[in-house]
C-alpha cells in the first residue's frame, strides 16, 4: 500500500521554518525520525519511507504554495497513488497555535494551497492534517504572520507539536482515518 505525504511550503531559504512552510517541517521530520533521504525531483523533494510495512512518498513540492496542486497532481499520477492515499499536511489560521485536526476532506479554507490542489487533482476529498497558526496578528497583517518566523513562546512549543503531527501522519497510513481522527482530534 502506498501513500502521498503532501507537506506544503514554499521553497527558498527566506521561508525555511515560517509558520506558512509547517507542512515542510513535518514531512523533514518524518524523514528524519526514519532516516529517509529527501532528493530534488521534479516538482519537488521527494523521499520514500517505509513504516508497518506501507510506503509512504513524502513530497515538498518546489512549485511555490499556490500552486501545489501542480506537484501533487504529477505525484499522485507518477507512483499510481489513488487520492484516498492522499494526506496534505497544511498551515491554518482558523485553528489556534499547535491544534492539530485530521480531516477526510472538506473546503480549501481560503487557503491558496488546498484551493489549487483542488482544482488540480479535481476533489476536495482527500485527508488533510490542519496544523493551527493561530491567528494572533493585527487586521491587514495576514500575510506578514503566516511568513513571519516563530515567536519565541511558539518555538518552545514547535518541536513538540511537529513530533505529533509526524505521528498522526504515521497512524493515519497505519490505523487509517477514523481511528487516527479519535485518537488525536481535540487533544
Amino acid at each position: 500500500m502506498k501513500y502521498l505525504i503532501a507537506g506544503l511550503g514554499n521553497i527558498g531559504d527566506e521561508y525555511a521554518h515560517t509558520r506558512h512552510n509547517i507542512g515542510f517541517d513535518v514531512v523533514s521530520r518524518l524523514a528524519a525520525d526514519t532516516a529517509t533521504t529527501m532528493t530534488a525531483e521534479r516538482y519537488g523533494e521527494v523521499g520514500y519511507m517505509k513504516f508497518k510495512g506501507h510506503i509512504f512518498v513524502l513530497l515538498k513540492p518546489n512549485t511555490y504554495m499556490n500552486l501545489s496542486g501542480k506537484a501533487v497532481n504529477y505525484w499522485l499520477q507518477k507512483e499510481k497513488i489513488p487520492v484516498e492515499n492522499l494526506l496534505v499536511v497544511v498551515d491554518d489560521l482558523a485553528l489556534p497555535f499547535g491544534t492539530l485536526r485530521l480531516k477526510g476532506k472538506g473546503s480549501d479554507g481560503g487557503h491558496n494551497g488546498l484551493k489549487n490542489i483542488n482544482a488540480m487533482i479535481g476533489t476536495s476529498n482527500y485527508a488533510r492534517l490542519r496544523f493551527g497558526l493561530g491567528n494572533d496578528y493585527p487586521q491587514g497583517a495576514q500575510i506578514d504572520f503566516v511568513l513571519g518566523r516563530w515567536s519565541d513562546d511558539e518555538k518552545a512549543a514547535i518541536g513538540e507539536r511537529i513530533a505529533t503531527a509526524a505521528e498522526i501522519v504515521r497512524s493515519w497510513g497505519a490505523i487509517g482515518l477514523e481511528r487516527t481522527m479519535t485518537q488525536f482530534n481535540n487533544k
